[in-house]
């Protein structure tokens, strides 16, 4: 069976050493990182593990927006980030405690693993 990506990913990187956040580059940006501080123009799609999309921003056809390091977003979106460059579009697989954690959050139950797509528009 044929995969439908015709993007060449590259490898998946532990951004902390400790499995927490786990990044795959999809597309590489251009320039320099992100600086810390910076607010961030991004798109993203969020999903479960199982694969249901719990949120988009491109549906809403607007840009999420938030400054990088402020923790205004999940610990996991405040560090991956932090390591894009703009154009960039990768995978940010986040554990529990780089997400959130014990708390419900809409369609996202407790101690659940989130995937995210990010795709860095600009700062």
């Amino acid at each position: 069976k044929m995969q439908r990506s015709s993007k060449k990913s590259g490898p998946e990187v532990d951004i902390y050493g400790d499995g927490g956040i786990m990044k795959t580059i999809l597309q590489e940006g251009t320039g320099d990182i992100i600086p810390h501080g910076a607010r961030a123009k991004v798109h993203y799609r969020g999903t479960l593990l199982d694969g249901t999309v719990f949120d988009t921003s491109r549906t809403r056809g607007q840009p999420f927006k938030f400054n990088v390091g402020k923790r205004e977003v999940i610990l996991g979106w405040d560090k991956g980030v932090a390591t894009m460059k703009q154009g960039e579009i990768c995978i940010l697989r986040c554990a529990p405690e780089y997400a959130y954690g014990n708390s419900n959050v809409g369609p996202i139950a407790k101690n659940s693993t989130l995937i995210f797509e990010v795709e860095l528009l600009d700062w």
